[in-house]
């Protein structure tokens, strides 16, 4: 049987770029003894000659080393994070009326913007959680729970509430300590 010149082109391209070691010779299984049964034992390790887009950013990142450091050298300012807090919430909801499709955006950006702000403070190794609420004020009720685990000695939050003759604003930052 003869191969055209396109198919053994084909062939030997594939077979450069994959392929596959076994670690049996002819397809063969290997028998183990484990505890007085036999059992059947192949395995197969894959490899590829041309590294993909994908191996050259794995290569690039940096493995760190461990610090062993047990606690913040410096604790979480959060009375600072109040002050950024109320004005922010003041800056963007003072004149503002309540429309749904209005105060969906303004959640979104009112949360970037107060993240921007604390992570200015260049606190180390606290990892940031801002979530902001925006309601309706029309004589209601609303109860926001959250719970949260971590540790007391390291982590805090800080809160503000806003409140304008239509709407109503929390704002929520967790600092959650990273070892």
């Amino acid at each position: 049987m003869m191969m055209s010149d396109n198919t053994k082109d084909r062939a030997a391209r594939s077979s450069k770029k994959r392929g596959s070691i076994s670690s049996l010779s002819n397809h063969e299984f290997w028998r183990k003894e484990i505890h007085g049964r036999t059992k059947d034992s192949t395995s197969t390790v894959s490899y590829m000659d041309e590294p993909s887009q994908r191996d050259d950013v794995s290569r690039l990142t940096v493995q760190m080393e461990n610090t062993y450091q047990l606690g913040p050298p410096k604790h979480f300012p959060a009375i600072i994070v109040n002050h950024i807090l109320k004005d922010v919430l003041t800056s963007y909801l003072q004149v503002e009326e309540y429309e749904p499709e209005l105060c969906r955006q303004m959640t979104k950006t009112i949360s970037e913007v107060i993240k921007a702000r604390v992570k200015d403070l260049m606190i180390p190794r606290y990892k940031l959680i801002v979530i902001v609420h925006i309601g309706q004020l029309n004589r209601q009720s609303i109860l926001i729970g959250s719970r949260c685990l971590w540790d007391p000695k390291n982590d805090t939050f800080s809160s503000y509430i806003f409140r304008n003759s239509s709407l109503f604003a929390l704002a929520n930052v967790y600092a959650v300590y990273l070892e």
